[in-house]
């Protein structure tokens, strides 16, 4: 297994960690991922220990908190060993403060999340989205003194636009405190934001890249191909729900070229797509999902091995889309505003 320094942290993360959202199946939603119980999610966390994939993330919405118990439970004795991320600011229940990131809710949700782990601390506590009506400031100073208290280690941010994330990494500068040294994105073959201003941001500020749906929420694991039926599974099933549209013209003509090059590699689909992420720049970590010990081995066999140059440029070119403005024009001042990929 490989490991990359997380961010700038002094904290090495393994390429690969395992997202633990199909734990627990409580809700109608979360149901449609999974409801791996105590005993599956044991034998999941014996694979990736035995793999070296000793990093585990969840979050306190995922099955109303299920998740984050089922994962305690898979774990108990053995946490000294492994790594763990949860995250908050999701509503987590009725009250005006049971969401948001006001100091409030940070500590009761950490707190919460400490109890369901069944551990005394965090390694790397996320925030969920951002709430834009509480202070920066607020946020990171409740996070900073959960760090001085021992709760948590390191700090990240999810599903911040860059400017939200830049300030911030300004206002933690300004006021000596706890930065975020990860950020946790969607990013994938068929959905490629995230090259145009947040991987930017990563190399200038040093945020490390942990991706979320590496497989453009189900759609790249090889089942699906033009012209053929929806295979029964979570996409079917409407598992995809709140994941961004795909055109699907474009979804098979990336496909088309992850088969050409599976034919070329002898690797799945599946595999290729998570190898070509962890050749973009930023990239510290992919969370990687499994119902069952058959979709995590295949998982892992992403590593160990590279795409070549000429493997590369084919996906890139298949995946490539125009960029919303201003990224557009900027590209036409490569010589000033060069890309990172």
């Amino acid at each position: 297994m490989e490991y990359r320094q997380l961010g700038k942290s002094g904290l090495k993360v393994p390429v690969l960690s395992f997202g633990t959202g199909t734990f627990g199946g409580k809700g109608e939603f979360f149901q449609k991922w999974g409801s791996t119980d105590v005993k599956e999610a044991t034998r999941l966390v014996d694979i990736c220990l035995d793999a070296g994939m000793n990093f585990f993330d969840t979050a306190d919405i995922y099955s109303a908190g299920a998740s984050e118990e089922v994962l305690g439970q898979a774990i108990k004795g053995r946490r000294e060993k492994l790594l763990v991320a949860t995250k908050t600011t999701f509503s987590m229940g009725e009250g005006a403060n049971d969401k948001g990131s006001s100091r409030y809710h940070i500590i009761r949700a950490c707190e919460a999340s400490l109890k369901r782990l069944g551990t005394d601390h965090i390694d790397l506590y996320f925030m969920h989205g951002f709430d834009a009506l509480t202070p920066v400031e607020e946020t990171l100073r409740a996070l900073d003194d959960l760090i001085a208290a021992g709760k948590i280690g390191y700090i990240g941010c999810s599903n911040f636009s860059g400017w939200h994330t830049m300030k911030a990494l300004a206002a933690s500068e300004k006021y000596g405190l706890a930065r975020y040294v990860a950020y946790q994105g969607y990013y994938s073959l068929i959905g490629r934001d995230y090259e145009e201003e947040l991987m930017p941001l990563g190399i200038d500020q040093g945020v490390g890249l942990m991706v979320w749906s590496p497989l453009g929420w189900g759609r790249l694991t090889g089942k699906i191909r033009r012209g053929a039926p929806l295979p029964e599974g979570r996409i079917k099933s409407g598992g995809a729900e709140g994941g961004p549209p795909v055109d699907d013209e474009y979804l098979y003509t990336v496909v088309d070229a992850l088969d050409k090059v599976s034919k070329d590699t002898g690797k799945t689909v599946a595999q290729i797509a998570l190898n070509w992420l962890l050749q973009r720049p930023t990239v510290a970590n992919i969370v990687v999902g499994a119902r069952n010990e058959e979709q995590l081995e295949q998982n892992l066999g992403a590593i160990g091995w590279n795409l070549t140059k000429e493997q590369v440029a084919i996906l890139d070119a298949a995946s490539e889309r125009t960029p919303a403005y201003p990224y557009w024009h900027q590209r036409g001042f490569a010589e000033r505003n060069p890309r990172p990929v």
